[in-house]
């Protein structure tokens, strides 16, 4: 069986200035002649991990170790600087929850709007709208701007939309860090559904406990290199024993 996910000796390069500019002018008279010095930062460096069909895919690491970006080439969003991604499938990312919604719009307009950059049509959407607002349990506020909502909320209408089919792929970028607890369990026991269904999950998460209970695979990262992959339980008891 071949891997849903492949990811080959990936290098993600970032130019970041390495000069302090005391203003926006300032900096554009510098980029324009060139006088700009930027040091270069590798958030990934020579990064493989291959995901197979239904696998419940753990990444696990400090903060600024790779992972978000890592998530980021997957999804697609990021172009490696060098090597190679090669995705098998459909993906659905919970990466940056609400990054696709409109503040200033309602609940309902953000419904449609999110759906429409999914790909989703506005048939599909209202067959399944009623199944997202029972989901997400904001009855109450869906005429309401999406500003006036608790980032737990904004949360919750990205997991009950992306979650709506059952995508090949769902990529969750610390989706249960937001919402209570009561929902938090909710959308582990939908992401239990989904692989149950035949859907691929890569998660990232500063619980650890919850990578070892979820997950069945995971990789380590640290400052951009792959410490270990292997079981979760035992990535994250090495893990654990180092922090």
């Amino acid at each position: 069986m071949e891997p849903i996910i492949s990811v080959k000796n990936v290098g993600m390069r970032f130019n970041l200035a390495s000069e302090k500019v005391d203003n926006l002018k300032e900096y554009f008279i510098k980029l324009t002649k060139n006088s700009l010095k930027f040091e270069e930062f590798w958030a990934l460096d020579d990064v493989s991990i291959d995901v197979m069909p239904g696998d419940f895919y753990g990444l696990v690491g400090l903060n600024g170790s790779g992972k978000s970006t890592l998530l980021k080439t997957i999804a697609g969003v990021l172009k490696p600087t060098k090597g190679s991604v090669t995705v098998r499938g459909t993906i659905a990312p919970l990466i940056e929850l609400g990054a696709g919604f409109d503040m200033d719009l309602t609940a309902r307009e953000n419904i449609y709007l999110n759906g429409a950059v999914l790909g989703f049509s506005k048939k599909f959407m209202d067959e399944h709208f009623q199944e997202i607002v029972d989901f997400s349990e904001l009855h109450n506020f869906l005429d309401v701007p999406l500003k006036n909502y608790s980032s737990g909320m904004v949360a919750r209408i990205a997991f009950a939309i992306a979650t709506v089919t059952d995508p090949d792929i769902l990529i969750a970028d610390e989706v249960l860090a937001v919402g209570d607890y009561t929902f938090q369990q909710k959308c582990e026991k939908r992401m239990k559904e989904l692989i149950d269904n035949g859907t691929t999950v890569i998660f990232v998460s500063h619980s650890i406990e919850q990578v070892k209970s979820l997950c069945n695979k995971a990789t380590w990262l640290e400052h951009g290199k792959v410490v270990m992959t292997g079981a979760a339980e035992e990535v994250c008891n090495e893990y654990m024993s180092r922090y």
